[in-house]
């Protein structure tokens, strides 16, 4: 069979009816729960997992959690607003600002902002990022700092190991306190936390252990990002959602997923990772996606490596 750029479409109908039977199994029969809890963020994914599990489970059985901190982007709630509106669930707000403060989350990451920056303070806005170049350059994952003044003044530099790995683990405090929060609104009603990872993020690394990545079921963690866009459709998901870039919503500064980890527009590398994965050569992905094959071995080399260097992610405790 020829591969092309339709080669990864699905049937959003037949994934949501095979899904959902899942999803009744794993949590009515299996893990003895009575519904559903999901941190929703006015994302894709979080919105198309919610609108799953009211169909599987119905609205009366689905708690959307919204943990909005300082950090997080104002366009945020009114996406969720919206999503909450059309599948008349039931939603809770909790505002993680201060479990964070205790944490010190905000003062480890900026203390290490400014043995990079030492100008940076309170004021500025800030991001983490990989290069873009991988379909020009087969180059290693090697993450820049950018701080933006209030005046809009931008200045990026590339990271030593040691600040990364601070700013990063006094990040994931973020994820690790939602999934904190998402489990006691799961055990005080015995329902279960659904996950929200698709492929992509799954496994490629482009989650936090024991954060985004703790959950009890996960339901779209076999679909590429594409996909997950098919059955957005399908589900009939806001417009304003479907429309909306993917965004980390961890950083102050706006952020895509594409600038921060993914390297290159998701509509081009799920196209070069399913035919990797299903057999076909780098010419005939080239030639159906009208790129060099150099560019594609570039961005498979770069999905190897992530899988290699995030394969304790997935990992269970030894």
């Amino acid at each position: 069979m020829t591969y092309s750029r339709q080669s990864i479409n699905i049937d959003p109908q037949k994934e949501t009816a095979k899904i959902c039977n899942r999803l009744k199994i794993d949590v009515f029969k299996k893990l003895k729960r009575r519904g559903a809890v999901i941190g929703i963020s006015g994302g894709i994914d979080s919105s198309v997992v919610l609108a799953l599990c009211v169909k599987a489970f119905g609205p009366q059985k689905v708690i959307g959690i919204i943990m909005p901190e300082k950090d997080s982007s104002p366009e945020n709630f009114p996406m969720v607003q919206k999503l909450v509106d059309k599948f008349e669930v039931q939603t809770v707000v909790e505002d993680m600002t201060p479990a964070l403060y205790g944490f010190e989350t905000y003062k480890r990451r900026d203390e290490a902002i400014q043995r990079i920056f030492p100008e940076y303070n309170m004021g500025y806005k800030t991001k983490i990022g990989l290069s873009q170049n991988i379909l020009e350059k087969d180059t290693l994952n090697l993450f820049s700092l950018t701080i933006i003044s209030p005046d809009g003044e931008q200045k990026t530099k590339r990271m030593p190991l040691s600040e990364y790995l601070q700013i990063v683990a006094a990040s994931n405090f973020k994820q690790r306190s939602r999934m904190s929060m998402l489990y006691y609104h799961a055990e005080r009603q015995n329902y279960a936390v659904i996950g929200t990872a698709n492929k992509n993020e799954h496994a490629l690394g482009f989650f936090v252990k024991y954060g985004d990545g703790g959950a009890d079921v996960m339901p779209i963690s076999h679909l590429f990002k594409t996909q997950i866009f098919q059955l957005a459709e399908h589900l009939d998901i806001p417009e304003e959602i479907r429309s909306r870039t993917p965004t980390t919503d961890t950083y102050s500064a706006e952020q895509t997923q594409e600038e921060f980890f993914f390297r290159l527009p998701f509509d081009i590398l799920d196209r070069i990772w399913h035919g990797w994965e299903n057999g076909y050569s780098t010419e005939e992905i080239a030639s159906a996606l009208d790129l060099g094959a150099e560019q594609v071995q570039n961005v498979i080399n770069d999905i190897k490596r992530k899988m290699q260097a995030t394969e304790y992610l997935r990992m269970p405790p030894l």
